[in-house]
């Protein structure tokens, strides 16, 4: 399913992760060495506490980036690997995002490398779950435009006309018996998780929203499935539904 796309995407988060470190580690060492001289003079022994204290924050940063590089290499859960991806997936996205629009990536390309990245790490660390602790998060823009039944609340006002993508959707919640909602925004989304309580979220939406929402829901894991926008954003978006499904087998109990 991956194809040369993916592969793309991946040495793209791979190039921005390692120029990100780099920087950070350049900007650790700057602190260090500009106030050297300045620091002698209040204490002999100030420029080494502070040069230590730079290097565990120098030491950390390399930990965390070399850490999530070497599982995606690898292929395979690595020790402590776990804790060191949201560090860096919270912290180093931000500058990742902006050392590639320095460089000329549109946002679309920076994210969708990140989504792609944390599925396969995702896939990797997780095991199985029950149904029950399965929640398919889908976005409001699913729903037929024209349709004038409310489906936050309650999913099962849909009629089932098969005008939009939700009907098939709950077609694989009744035949899995997991759970499955509908949010309009963040806040509702946050709300549903603390109801539901899931172990792991298969969530659908745009790149953006996808890559924000991985990182508010950490550490609970998220396995993002990017819409699809034939009428543009957020405007009547569909969703591979035999993505979702094969989703949902990997991370289901037999």
């Amino acid at each position: 399913m991956d194809g040369t796309g993916s592969t793309s995407r991946k040495r793209l988060f791979i190039g921005l992760i390692g120029g990100t470190c780099a920087l950070v580690c350049a900007f650790l060492v700057l602190l260090w060495v500009v106030p050297y001289v300045g620091l002698r003079n209040i204490h002999p022994l100030a420029p080494w506490v502070l040069g230590g204290a730079l290097g565990i924050l120098l030491l950390l940063v390399l930990w965390a980036s070399l850490g999530l590089l070497l599982s995606i290499v690898v292929k395979r859960p690595l020790p402590l690997v776990g804790r060191v991806r949201g560090v860096t997936v919270k912290l180093l996205l931000p500058l990742m995002s902006l050392l590639g629009r320095v460089l000329g990536f549109s946002k679309e390309d920076i994210h969708t490398s990140f989504i792609k990245v944390n599925n396969e790490l995702v896939l990797r660390e997780m095991g199985r779950f029950a149904p029950g602790k399965i929640l398919l998060l889908m976005p409001h823009c699913l729903q037929n435009s024209r349709c004038d039944m409310r489906l936050t609340y309650d999913i099962d006002n849909c009629r089932r006309c098969g005008l939009c993508p939700i009907a098939g959707l709950l077609e694989l919640r009744d035949r899995y018996g997991v759970h499955l909602a509908i949010a309009t925004g963040g806040t509702i989304a946050r709300r549903i998780v603390v109801q539901k309580r899931p172990g792991i979220i298969i969530a659908v939406a745009c790149y953006r929203d996808l890559s924000s929402g991985i990182q508010d829901t950490y550490p609970l894991p998220v396995f993002g499935v990017l819409n699809e926008r034939p009428n543009g954003p957020c405007l009547d978006t569909t969703v591979p539904v035999d993505r979702l499904e094969y989703a949902l087998q990997r991370f289901l109990k037999p």
